[in-house]
């Protein structure tokens, strides 16, 4: 019944989509015939009008419209998703903003900084009040992870900035559908498992308490088979017993490294000489510092290295993982951010999920992850003189309510259920959400460049 419920609440924005299609079709066909309806051509000019019409309607200044109102209506559904896998949720804020509010991509990357900061500020607030018996009595956020992680996921996502400057946007949106579409099966597939082994597990307590009502069972222990095991556990339980100590070293470190990348961004600029110093464009200095970051991400990952201690998947099947592989994880995760230009946290989890971190451990880290990235982010833009600001802190206020409200029905529904895989299927959600939505608007870019014949070969990162 579990699994009918859920799959029906999933099922029930089909018939709306199928209904919207009929109806358009109908509509089409009074005008004009149906194969010219059915033609690629209309359907993209179609689009790009209602593009071309928003963004003129909107002109230089964000109004409180309806297509503004639509568009935080649906970002506070995507972020209530999002929060529960702990990834940012770039992926549908920036197609949203820009397809129903009908903003330009650069406001629509500010505008998703800020909203993706509000999301993970939710997290964060709500995961360090979090202990999971299961693990200890341990906070869900493994700092561990976090710490190798972080330095790297900073240099990939500058290298990818860099990348996504030189590789035409064709190559970039075919690159992007292929790794999504892998992502997404991967963790979907991984979701599936981990529902069959919770299958499994409630199976055994089932029947371990027929055994104890039929008197097996006495006093905790079974008499004949010599099995101890006790029933009264929980599968997941989030109020753990156990009171450890905050590590305030490590986030005392976490912040260094956040510090140090922020001020190399800063100081940097962008490649139009924005920043705080004045500084050519592109200049000898600019590359000075940008390849400072390779040194730096090295030298901090080599210590975190050193000092951490074994790293083990937390969950049913606990063993070792070799610490080396989180910040190669994190230097292609940020990398591929930087180059569709999303954030890591959506690419990082399904990595994790991946090396068998348990869905709890993974969500809380990537979103404590993607807290020090998209406040980097967010201060940039302020710093550089964004525009539309209280728009943008508004739209980040109900990403923060949303997250808040995804992470509370999520955890309850987990802790009645014994479902952790719901997190993994949230991922996954997401992640198909995103490869259509941003491999669409690519294509739609790209279509448009073929069509006025722009140039789409490599170009030069200045």
């Amino acid at each position: 019944m579990k699994t009918q419920n859920l799959l029906r609440w999933i099922s029930l924005t089909l018939p709306i989509f199928i209904i919207l299609i009929s109806q358009s079709q109908f509509h089409a066909t009074q005008t004009q015939p149906i194969l010219d309806n059915l033609t690629i051509d209309s359907f993209i000019n179609k689009t790009l009008q209602w593009r071309s019409h928003l963004r003129k309607f909107h002109g230089n200044k964000l109004n409180l419209s309806t297509p503004t109102a639509l568009a935080g209506v649906f970002c506070f559904v995507a972020s209530s998703i999002s929060s529960a896998g702990g990834i940012g949720g770039g992926g549908l804020f920036i197609p949203i903003l820009t397809i129903v509010a009908g903003l330009d991509l650069k406001t629509a990357s500010s505008f998703s900084a800020f909203m993706v900061t509000g999301g993970s500020v939710a997290n964060v607030m709500y995961n360090l009040r979090t202990k999971s018996a299961e693990f200890g009595g341990k906070t869900l956020i493994d700092y561990d992870i976090a710490l190798l992680s972080e330095p790297c996921m900073l240099l990939g996502v500058s290298v990818g900035v860099v990348c996504n400057l030189v590789l035409p946007e064709w190559l970039i949106t075919i690159f992007f559908a292929i790794f999504l579409i892998w992502s997404t099966f991967k963790t979907c597939r991984n979701g599936v498992g981990y529902w069959k082994m919770e299958s499994d597990q409630h199976q055994e307590t089932r029947n371990g308490y027929e055994k104890l009502e039929n008197g097996v069972i006495k006093n905790g222990t079974c008499g004949e088979s010599g099995e101890i095991k006790s029933l009264e556990e929980p599968l997941v339980g989030m109020e753990g017993k156990e009171k450890t100590s905050f590590p305030w070293k490590k986030l005392v470190v976490l912040v260094m490294v956040w510090f140090s990348f922020c001020i190399i961004y800063l100081l940097r600029g962008n490649r139009y000489g924005q920043g705080i110093i004045p500084m050519k464009p592109c200049g000898i200095v600019y590359w000075t510092l940008s390849l400072f970051q390779i040194p730096l991400a090295i030298a901090f990952t080599a210590w975190i290295l050193r000092r951490t201690e074994a790293i083990t998947c937390q969950g049913p099947n606990e063993q070792g993982v070799n610490k080396l592989i989180f910040p190669l994880m994190a230097l292609l995760a940020g990398g591929l951010g930087g180059v569709f230009g999303i954030g890591g946290g959506m690419l990082i989890s399904p990595l994790l999920l991946h090396v068998r971190i348990a869905p709890e451990v993974t969500a809380a880290t990537c979103s404590f992850m993607v807290f020090f990235s998209s406040t980097m982010s967010a201060f940039q833009y302020l710093l550089l003189g964004m525009e539309h600001t209280g728009t943008a802190l508004t739209f980040s206020l109900i990403c923060f309510v949303a997250s808040l409200l995804g992470l509370v029905v999520v955890q309850k529904a987990i802790k009645e259920f014994g479902r952790a895989s719901l997190i993994v299927f949230s991922v996954g959600i997401v992640m198909a959400m995103s490869a259509i939505l941003m491999t669409s608007f690519g294509a739609l870019d790209v279509w448009v460049d073929y069509s006025s014949g722009s140039y789409m070969g490599f170009k030069l990162p200045c």
